[in-house]
């Protein structure tokens, strides 16, 4: 398939950009390369794939030196006569939009920064979805949606109508959207609700990246809600596994749905909803002693309250991923720790 995947010099985009290729789709890339993080982890992951920093001209497709399916494309989703003319020529067959804003804290001080990414990039995605044909859009959502809801496992039946994040909100948005496009016009959508999402090549504002970099320079880390937080780990080839079936798992009507009775996950309309965690979540203490002992050295720790926007605890239920496409999320938070560390110290040049 000829398969576009935004947010391509991302932490996911780039783990699914190579499963893609490395199966034999046609690829293109898309990522505005903005500067929220460390752009060199960006470039760094370009380069993974064959596209050399000096060879990126904004709007204009990059051939990778490395894969002959592969082309990179530097391009902002809020574009929308960029967008537009890029579907119109390539005419994808499936679309992977994992770009964003990201993060939680992130948004409250700067939320134009979502809505502009989020929400006005996502609706330019959707048109040009509709206008192409394309055969299905699956797209990230996250389990910040969930916000206030208590419950758990959190569900894909539960009532996610209470954010705790304008990011969480921009997400929930999102949801809200593709099903309209969904029920319009007949576009299937698949949103995948992420869990905590981590691994190599990952993001340098998540707390294992953080932890890790304190750790090693020898300065303390800010530990929330006293390490008494519960987060359900997901380790970045879990996600991808799950992103690969769920695009080639086109999303269909569900036939039994009823007005009368909406399941919030399904629709009258080609519409789904996935969580994508580990389901087992760990204690956050827990998640830092196992970094502590892969780096053989101390936290040294420095206990804060629950911050604004957090939730104390995220768990996710995969009956439908289990039942549906025959997955679920395994690798251990040992293994994925040490896998991340691993790059870390060679990304870095840290010798032991």
């Amino acid at each position: 398939m000829k398969i576009l995947v935004t947010g391509a010099a991302g932490f996911i985009g780039f783990h699914t950009v190579r499963r893609l290729i490395g199966r034999g789709d046609e690829v293109v890339g898309l990522d505005s390369i903005n500067d929220y993080y460390d752009v060199r982890i960006k470039y760094g992951r370009l380069s993974e794939c064959g596209v050399a920093q000096d060879k990126i001209i904004e709007k204009k497709p990059v051939q990778s030196s490395k894969y002959i399916s592969y082309r990179f494309v530097q391009m902002q989703l809020e574009d929308k006569a960029s967008i537009d003319a890029l579907f119109s020529i390539e005419k994808f067959d499936r679309v992977i939009n994992l770009a964003a804003q990201a993060g939680v804290r992130y948004s409250i001080t700067n939320p134009d920064a979502y809505v502009q990414s989020n929400i006005v990039g996502f609706i330019n995605i959707l048109e040009a979805c509709r206008h192409n044909s394309v055969e299905h859009l699956a797209y990230a959502s996250s389990s910040s949606v969930y916000g206030l809801n208590e419950a758990q496992p959190f569900s894909t039946s539960n009532n996610v109508d209470h954010p705790m994040s304008l990011y969480a909100a921009t997400k929930k948005s999102n949801e809200l959207m593709a099903h309209t496009y969904s029920h319009l016009y007949g576009l299937p959508t698949t949103g995948l609700r992420f869990f905590t999402v981590y691994g190599p090549w990952g993001r340098p504002d998540m707390a294992l990246f953080l932890f890790t970099k304190a750790i090693l320079e020898n300065r303390p880390i800010d530990v929330f809600n006293h390490g008494d937080m519960l987060r359900d780990f997901t380790y970045v080839d879990d996600i991808v596994e799950g992103v690969i079936r769920v695009i080639d798992n086109v999303a269909k009507v569900n036939k039994n749905w009823s007005g009368l009775t909406p399941e919030p996950n399904s629709s009258s309309a080609p519409y789904k909803i996935y969580n994508i965690g580990n389901n087992a979540p760990v204690k956050l203490l827990d998640f830092i002693t196992a970094i502590e002992k892969s780096l053989g050295k101390q936290a040294q720790k420095n206990m804060l309250p629950l911050q604004a926007g957090d939730v104390p605890s995220t768990y996710a239920n995969v009956d439908d991923l289990i039942n549906d496409l025959g997955y679920k999320p395994q690798t251990s938070i040992e293994t994925g720790i040490e896998n991340f560390i691993v790059w870390y110290k060679s990304f870095f040049n840290i010798k032991d």
